[in-house]
């Protein structure tokens, strides 16, 4: 049986972790620098943003995991080390100083960062950073690494989970952020996840990529694919279950851990999209297959106008029924029933196709809570799928029409 523990990354065994300020932001009371590690080595997995322009901490990364090995993460938020002549240099020499700081490889260590685009990255507080942070990681930790990576986050996104695997207790622990640049096309976002359960490499390849197609890329803020996301993972082994080497009952356990956290990470960074009031989960059923139910719950929770609707609490249900019309595939709509609702009720908004009565009033009410629900009935199949957004507000236009300056 699954249940929701506290420690973020530092709830599985053997991890430990902490987050300072080092001088990359101006504001002194806001973290940016954050490191986790493990005890032991441990098997690693990433997935990446689907941008073609994308972030020298990917380019390092990818080259640090090829043999599916790591034992730390760093990331650095307030500048995203990315677009600049320099950045695989500077993220390598990163590595190369959390690695003497640690005492590992600097081929062990996944390296993120997050931030404006462009800037050339200072390395010179990271490096004084690095060699402060690094004696105080520690198992309370968690909370300072998390608040770390915070870019325009109004909320720290963490959580971790324990589920018997193989008789053994297996935990997961992750942090994420994100807020605006959020587009289903891989996450476009950072989430760092650490567990103790023992696994391969390759099955954790595997049961990441399960989990992040479920939850992450099933996110959408304001339909920006961002340049340096990345989820990644690393597993110590430490739970002492036997090696999870092939599909079976103890992976699909463990798979069922990871779906639920990066289920979790995902509704926190749609619930907290630059400024947003409202999160909007989008339930699509009836489709003719699965594929084609994700492509029509994206579509819904990426438009422009049913996010504004959302926003103004007003029921325009055209605009959901517009959405699902222009995605791409061969259904009809002549059988489309819509519900909206949330925890103040529910109001049956479209059916077969067409408008029905319902009053304003009661639909204002339910459009007025902060988690609203809109229930898409395809009747032509099986396929369902699940995405989530978030309204669009006047607030997003302000913190993004200033946000380099």
């Amino acid at each position: 049986m699954m249940k929701e523990v506290t420690g973020g990354v530092t709830a599985p065994k053997g991890f430990v972790a902490g987050g300072i300020f080092c001088g990359i932001k101006k504001n002194p009371e806001k973290k940016e620098l954050m490191m986790i590690l493990s005890e032991t080595d441990c098997t690693a997995a990433a997935v990446y943003t689907r941008n073609k322009v994308y972030g020298a901490p990917i380019t390092v990364t990818r080259a640090n995991i090829a043999d599916g090995k790591a034992r730390a993460m760093i990331c650095n938020s307030g500048n995203a080390n990315t677009c600049n002549a320099d950045g695989v240099e500077k993220a390598e020499t990163m590595c190369k100083l959390a690695a003497d700081a640690l005492g590992i490889s600097e081929k062990d260590i996944i390296i993120g960062s997050t931030g404006v685009i462009g800037q050339p990255l200072p390395i010179e507080p990271i490096a004084k950073g690095i060699k402060e942070l690094a004696p105080l990681l520690s198992k309370e930790g968690h909370t300072g690494a998390a608040q770390a990576i915070m870019t325009t986050d109004t909320k720290m996104k963490e959580a971790a989970y324990t589920v018997s695997v193989g008789g053994k207790d297996v935990t997961i622990g992750a942090m994420a952020k994100g807020s605006g640049m959020i587009h289903p096309n891989m996450a476009t976002m950072l989430c760092f996840i650490t567990t103790d359960a023992n696994i391969t490499a390759d099955m954790l390849q595997k049961a990441l990529k399960l989990a992040v197609d479920d939850t992450f890329n099933m996110v959408s803020v304001d339909g920006d694919t961002s340049t340096n996301d990345m989820v990644s993972v690393m597993a110590n082994g430490m739970a002492g279950n036997a090696c999870i080497e092939a599909e079976g009952a103890d992976f699909d356990a463990f798979v069922g851990v990871i779906q639920t956290i990066c289920r979790h990470m995902s509704k926190a960074i749609a619930a907290d999209g630059e400024g947003a009031t409202k999160l909007i989960e989008c339930n699509v059923i009836g489709a003719k297959d699965t594929a084609l139910a994700k492509k029509i719950a994206k579509s819904i929770i990426t438009s422009s106008l049913t996010k504004a609707a959302m926003f103004g609490a007003d029921a325009n249900w055209g605009r959901i029924l517009c959405a699902i019309g222009y995605t791409e595939g061969d259904f009809s709509v002549d059988e489309v029933d819509v519900v909206i609702s949330s925890k103040a009720g529910s109001i049956h908004v479209c059916e077969h196709g067409a408008g029905i009565a319902f009053s304003e009033e009661e639909a204002k009410k339910v459009l007025l809570e902060d988690e609203i629900h809109i229930d898409v009935n395809m009747q032509e199949g099986s396929g369902s799928a699940t995405a989530w957004g978030c309204d669009l507000t006047y607030d997003y236009v302000k913190i993004n029409g200033d946000y380099r300056t």
